[in-house]
């Protein structure tokens, strides 16, 4: 049963022509970091501002949500019983789920992401950056055994480019974007208006999200999510991230419901210890996983120097206990000219922030609501002279 279902998922990690894609295992624990940027195509549009292309599959991989176990690098000792019931208690710590990865074009080859990258990007979907008055093209191959979509948050987009599926009164091509088979492909295109930017209060660049939407709770907690940035017109560099920014950093904070994955049942397989009812109260807890970008208890690391300007996109998703309240261990941030070092959000919510890290060290950052943190929502950031 079991080498039958990672036949199904191995084969369908192969990108529509080219070099077969490797599966994507989370790596080990280090202390470097490298800033991540997504590779695009771009192009000069007739009427300004540039046409910026991603190739964007869904692909099935294997997820470790701690690789650093048995260890807790919050502590530097075993993980105790409580937390084990998150990281070894029935599936455990490794997962069956689906999430976004990019790759050259034409789908050739697999952009794989290094260890630094992983352990601050995490499970989230390829980083995209966009200035007002571009146009978003995301060609979209799906590599898994389940129909997905990509809906994306605060651009413009036509019918045919929404990425989800309801009685909306269309037919025909505005309806292939809802709902693209497995091994289907699609290409959605959306613009970026003057109001999918900053506003008057904000930075020079904001967040927002892009997430499966068929269907929108069993995708999005099978890890379907990513993130693009907006910067306002004249203050982007070439790539459309933000000048007068060092470095950008990208946190969600999300429990992933393993119980309301669509891999469910190919997870129940892979029980690990005890039992693995879902009907057991104790099983469904296990499956909550309280993730900073589908990593939990320090098994993150952000790094950054002093002097340098941080921009950091938070970004939530979720149920009605994602009530989160980031909080960084050790500086300030500034949201829209306000002074703090706690915020919240709500499911589906962004913010973006800025600070000048002038601590040298390795600080926690973590959510401060207590049962998330108990479960495991904190990570680390250093800061290097």
């Amino acid at each position: 049963m079991q080498s039958s279902i990672w036949s199904r998922i191995r084969s369908r990690q192969r990108p529509a022509r080219g070099r077969r894609a490797r599966p994507l295992y989370c790596l080990g624990f280090g202390l470097a970091l490298l800033a991540a940027a997504g590779l695009a195509g771009a192009q000069t549009l007739p009427g300004g501002g540039t046409k910026r292309e991603h190739w964007i599959a869904a692909d099935e991989v294997l997820w470790d949500y701690a690789p650093s176990f048995p260890i807790d690098p919050m502590t530097g000792e075993e993980f105790t019983p409580e937390q084990r019931v998150f990281v070894e208690d029935g599936i455990g710590r490794l997962y069956v789920k689906s999430i976004f990865r990019e790759y050259t074009a034409g789908f050739a080859q697999l952009i794989e992401r290094n260890e630094e990258e992983m352990m601050s990007l995490g499970l989230l979907g390829p980083i995209m950056h966009a200035e007002v008055g571009d146009t978003l093209v995301v060609h979209f191959l799906n590599n898994t055994q389940f129909p997905a979509s990509v809906h994306p948050h605060g651009v413009f987009y036509n019918k045919d480019s929404e990425g989800t599926l309801y009685e909306d009164g269309t037919t025909g091509a505005d309806k292939l974007d809802d709902d693209v088979p497995p091994g289907g492909t699609h290409d959605y295109v959306w613009s970026v208006p003057k109001r999918a930017g900053p506003g008057p209060n904000d930075p020079t660049s904001i967040v927002w999200l892009y997430h499966g939407h068929r269907p929108e709770v069993g995708s999005t907690n099978a890890g379907l999510i990513g993130a693009f940035v907006v910067t306002a017109k004249g203050k982007a560099k070439a790539d459309g991230s933000p000048k007068g920014v060092d470095r950008e950093l990208f946190t969600l904070f999300n429990i992933f419901d393993e119980n309301a994955s669509s891999y469910l049942d190919i997870n129940l397989s892979r029980c690990a210890s005890g039992s693995c009812d879902p009907e057991d109260e104790e099983f469904q807890e296990s499956n909550l996983m309280h993730s900073m970008n589908g990593l939990v208890y320090g098994n993150n690391m952000y790094m950054m120097r002093v002097g340098e300007k941080v921009r950091w996109y938070l970004m939530a998703m979720g149920t009605e206990v994602d009530l989160h309240s980031p909080h960084w261990h050790g500086t300030t941030v500034l949201y829209n000219g306000n002074r703090l070092d706690v915020t919240e959000l709500l499911p589906a919510s962004t913010k973006t922030v800025d600070l000048v890290p002038d601590n040298v060290g390795q600080w926690m950052y973590h959510c401060h609501v207590n049962d998330h943190i108990t479960a495991g929502m904190m990570g680390m950031y250093m800061v290097m002279p």
